[in-house]
């Protein structure tokens, strides 16, 4: 199926979006220190990309590379996503196949060639419409209840969610001050992720910085009363944007001029429950309302899409 723009191709193309469908896989011997992975013999295998996983012995889970130092493709230096050692050891970098990766996809009308076209009328913030006001009397769980544009879904594990009409950052409040609210749910392709929220003023909304397609829970640490829970229009991007160079355009509310709306970068140090979203956020100038239209185009580098692309190049880190 055509993937790029000189291809010609008008539709809605298949990508995998890096869920190692190409299994490349390199293997080699080198040694770490701080951010700096050092190939001292090549082994076989792919040549080494950005994006690959670092596995061998004691190596930390979930370290990839990053970029290229001296090294491209082969011996040399490369930077890492975490500051490890290792000693000089066999090691094998590969293209973070997992069977959770999200699936082949066509959604929407992107990505088309190069260019993902992100295209959404998101309904309006609601302040309660995933937890009602209620007494939490010590601290624990709180009581979900959908509201408007949420409605409750049984995912295929048998967990029971609040799916939300797009992903988007959550908005907390409470009327006691410095309480932390954790927030657990889902993404949009169905990776775990948590978030502490602290209301530090009471009474004053607290808007998160992940963006949840499912909520599955929410706990607060300690008393409080008039705990409400609800969505904000911080909406959360469908690949991962870590600069905003790669935002071609982006319009909204039917007006021709670039929208003057708020874009957060995506994180990309290893996720935690206070880290910001792994693909990026935007809130569009005009309040959501169900009507108002935002459409994006986005610039996929070669990390994101075609042949070398990796799960980390296009959708983030894994969620936390």
């Amino acid at each position: 199926m055509p993937q790029f723009s000189d291809d010609l191709f008008l539709g809605p193309a298949q990508t995998y979006m890096g869920t190692g469908i190409r299994p490349y896989t390199t293997t080699f011997t080198g040694s770490m220190s701080g951010t700096t992975l050092t190939v001292t013999v090549l082994g076989q295998g792919a040549p080494i990309v950005i994006g690959m996983y670092v596995d061998g012995s004691s190596v930390t889970d979930g370290t990839y590379i990053t970029g290229f130092g001296t090294g491209a493709g082969g011996l040399g230096t490369y930077t890492i996503n975490q500051s490890v050692t290792a000693s000089s050891t066999a090691m094998y970098a590969h293209g973070n196949i997992q069977f959770d990766d999200p699936a082949p996809m066509d959604l929407g009308i992107g990505p088309i060639g190069r260019v993902y076209v992100w295209d959404v009328i998101p309904q309006a913030a609601v302040t309660n419409n995933i937890a009602l006001s209620q007494t939490a009397a010590g601290a624990g769980a709180v009581t979900l209840t959908a509201g408007t544009s949420v409605k409750s879904v049984t995912r295929t594990d048998g967990t029971t969610v609040l799916q939300l009409d797009l992903p988007r950052a959550i908005k907390v409040n409470c009327s006691t001050t410095a309480r932390a609210f954790t927030v657990s749910g889902f993404d949009y392709y169905g990776q775990a992720m948590s978030e502490v929220i602290t209301v530090a003023t009471a009474g004053t909304a607290v808007t998160g910085k992940k963006a949840f397609f499912q909520v599955s829970g929410a706990t607060i640490a300690g008393s409080a009363t008039a705990v409400l829970i609800g969505t904000s229009d911080v909406l959360g991007l469908p690949v991962r944007v870590f600069n905003v160079a790669y935002v071609i355009s982006v319009k909204s509310n039917s007006t021709l001029a670039q929208d003057a709306g708020t874009f957060v970068a995506a994180d990309t140090a290893v996720a935690t429950t206070g880290t910001g979203d792994v693909r990026g956020t935007y809130a569009p100038a005009t309040a959501s309302d169900g009507t108002v239209r935002t459409v994006m185009a986005i610039s996929l580098p070669a990390i994101a899409v075609g042949p070398n692309a990796t799960r980390v190049g296009a959708l983030g880190v894994t969620q936390a």
